[in-house]
């Protein structure tokens, strides 16, 4: 396409006008070309006040010119959570569906935090990944731009629009990852003036429907203007995906709305029967007691809404693109529309990605060469999959493995011999066992394990040999006597990008992609999951409810889930609510596995004591022999109590306020 004729079709659109103003700070340098995500991600990385302006005095001359003010809105977008980061995330480590050992010192790849959340060493007095203080940060420095964003003097009227919609978008999210975590919180609607006297400066926790109530109160300002006119204050779409991939969008925002309608209907928070005796010191309850249908209603709703201005920017889901003269088979095929959707940087299914978090470090980290020549460090491996998250992918019926009338759960670890026709699932003429054959395609696409066949990391032709694991003991894969994994015999492949290749001694060739915060799938299922928690399975929008869900299903390799549970051992499941939300759960946590949304999901479904208590375990990794081999082993037991549904307000903050009461348990 001519650069000019998308120049002039640009600057006829309002939103255009920040594409033409940036286009002077283009430069055939580095910054030139990575554009305004890497340019987050790097900024993300020190202090906010490197951020601001070089030798700002005063919060005036942070807003005294557009360029300033810019800097100042890129300030704010620096305090996003790191999602994936195993240092910083919670939800990788501290979760059910990766683990990992923690290292001498001097090997350490990434803080314990998140490990040691999931180990139960959680306390009050140091608080493991505590986003008390930096959530809180942010929020104040979002304050400080919306207070003087309307003494910019060269700002056009409909960008000063964008930004503040920006702005309130971004403050909505740090409140409500504050409310995943710390359940009702101070809200901070303005910030408090330094003349304030030390009463006010003493907030209180404030009930948790009034939390929510106001997060969507922003998110709502952020999609409309204050005059209420038709005029969009946000952009179905970046118009420079150059420079602004990353920013806040229509689609970003209406989204992120329905995920927290979802999760403020949810049990968690909708008559948490567990939370009664949590009251202010003045006695005002801080979680209602009495179940409000009402908020699945609201949450279907903004989930429909979400789901049409999505279709309107474009975002569908993502097929790999096969075609070409090395065509795929369709059993590659449909593995690489899985494992793309997630590492294929902004590709169509993407909703929201991080641009604070490259994924690089983590596909380090967590990655395998495929190549036997290069099997030495830095691809360090010390992610392991435990078993129970091999077991819980579906059969190639579509049904969880106890539900499958063709599988004997007996003997799914009875050693099985591959056959030719397996060859693009599992190494012709290995041994493996049961559990790896006539399973899911995600299953394939997303574990790595013995045997298995892994497309990509310079092999792309799969009518030639792909690679394959050899993951036993003394095998390329396998277990050695050093302080890195294999840890379980499962690898988390999804994190992968296919086009990583090991290149010689200690070189790793890494694609790099922003992590994922939200997909297209993940808005399906959560539109699906309200649906039958408004009015079970025969209501009015039943058939949304499983065209849904069966589009992920679909995408998947699968067939609908009538059709698939009709030829089940489990064949009236869906015919009723609570069996059809065990098989919405459960495809979430298929579909959206290390991705990091099961460990908010557990605990907004309430179910993360039993999901937790269920041993770590892995293959006996020592062994030499294939049948010693596949047996199971535990690596430990997790326990999780009703008062690991939420994060402890660190003690020093409570004794610095009194006003603050403490989470129940700690």
């Amino acid at each position: 396409m001519n650069m000019n004729n998308i120049k002039n079709n640009v600057t006829k659109s309002p939103f255009g006008g920040f594409r033409e103003i940036s286009r002077r700070w283009r430069s055939p340098s580095l910054w030139g070309r990575v554009g305004v995500g890497l340019f987050l991600f790097l900024l993300s990385c020190g202090n906010y006040l490197d951020i601001v302006p070089d030798g700002v005095a005063t919060i005036d001359m942070a807003f005294n010119s557009r360029e300033q003010a810019l800097k100042y809105l890129f300030t704010c977008y620096s305090y996003m959570p790191k999602n994936g980061d195993p240092s910083l995330d919670p939800a990788v480590f501290g979760c059910d569906e990766l683990y990992t050992v923690e290292l001498p010192s001097s090997l350490r790849p990434f803080s314990y935090e998140g490990l040691n959340i999931g180990l139960g060493l959680q306390n009050a007095t140091n608080v493991q990944l505590d986003y008390w203080g930096s959530l809180y940060q942010g929020i104040r420095n979002c304050n400080i731009f919306l207070e003087n964003v309307e003494k910019v003097p060269d700002l056009m009227e409909w960008e000063r629009y964008q930004w503040i919609s920006e702005i309130k978008v971004l403050k909505a999210y740090y409140h409500f990852y504050l409310v995943q975590m710390y359940g009702p919180i101070p809200l901070v609607r303005e910030n408090i003036p330094v003349s304030a006297g030390v009463i006010d400066v003493k907030v209180v926790r404030e009930p948790v429907d009034e939390c929510f109530q106001y997060i969507v109160e922003l998110l709502d300002e952020a999609t409309l203007k204050e005059d209420k006119s038709d005029n969009e204050t946000l952009p179905l779409n970046v118009y420079d995906s150059y420079k602004e991939l990353g920013r806040i969008t229509r689609p970003i925002a209406m989204s992120l709305k329905a995920k927290i309608l979802v999760t403020a209907a949810s049990i968690l928070f909708n008559a948490n029967s567990d939370q009664e005796t949590l009251t202010n010191r003045d006695g005002t309850l801080l979680f209602n007691q009495t179940y409000n249908p009402e908020k699945w209603q609201k949450a279907v709703a903004a989930c429909a809404a979400a789901i049409t201005i999505c279709n309107k920017a474009g975002i569908k889901l993502y097929e790999f693109p096969n075609t070409g003269i090395n065509k795929l088979t369709d059993t590659i095929a449909t593995q690489m529309s899985l494992r793309s959707a997630f590492t294929e940087r902004w590709n169509s299914e993407i909703i929201w990605a991080n641009t604070q978090h490259n994924s690089s470090y983590v596909q380090l980290v967590g990655g395998m060469f495929m190549n036997p020549a290069w099997q030495i460090v830095p691809a360090r491996n010390v992610y392991g999959v435990p078993l129970k998250i091999a077991s819980m992918f579906y059969t190639d019926n579509g049904v969880p493995l106890a539900e499958d009338k063709t599988r004997d759960m007996d003997s799914i670890y009875e050693l099985k011999k591959a056959k030719p026709e397996d060859k693009l699932y599992l190494r012709s003429g290995s041994t493996t066992i049961d559990l790896h054959f006539n399973r899911e395609p995600r299953f394939y696409a997303w574990m790595g394990f013995d045997c298995g066949i892994w497309y990509g990391q310079g092999r792309t032709d799969d009518k030639a040999e792909l690679w394959s694991m050899y993951g036993k003991r003394g095998e390329s894969h396998g277990w050695a006597p050093s302080a890195f994994g294999p840890y379980t015999g499962y690898n988390a492949k999804k994190i992968t990008h296919y086009r990583n290749v090991s290149t010689g001694f200690n070189a790793y060739s890494i694609t790099p992609y922003p992590w994922p915060m939200m997909r297209l799938s993940d808005l399906f299922l959560l539109y699906a999951e309200a649906i039958n928690e408004l009015e079970g399975t025969n209501g009015t929008n039943s058939k949304e409810m499983y065209a849904y869900i069966d589009s992920v299903r679909y995408r998947a390799g699968l067939k609908g889930v009538k059709e698939s549970w009709d030829a089940s051992a489990n064949n009236k499941k869906y015919n009723n609510q609570a069996g059809m939300r065990q098989i919405i759960q459960q495809e979430r946590m298929i579909e959206l596995v290390f991705e990091g949304h099961r460990f908010w999901d557990m605990r907004r479904w309430k179910i993360a004591t039993d999901l937790y208590r269920t041993p770590i375990e892995k293959w006996s990794l020592t062994e030499w022999e294939t049948r010693a081999y596949y047996t199971p082993a535990v690596l430990f037991h997790r326990d999780f109590n009703n008062r690991d549904y939420f994060w402890p307000i660190k003690n020093s903050d409570i004794l610095n306020n009194r006003n603050l009461v403490q989470n129940i348990g700690w």
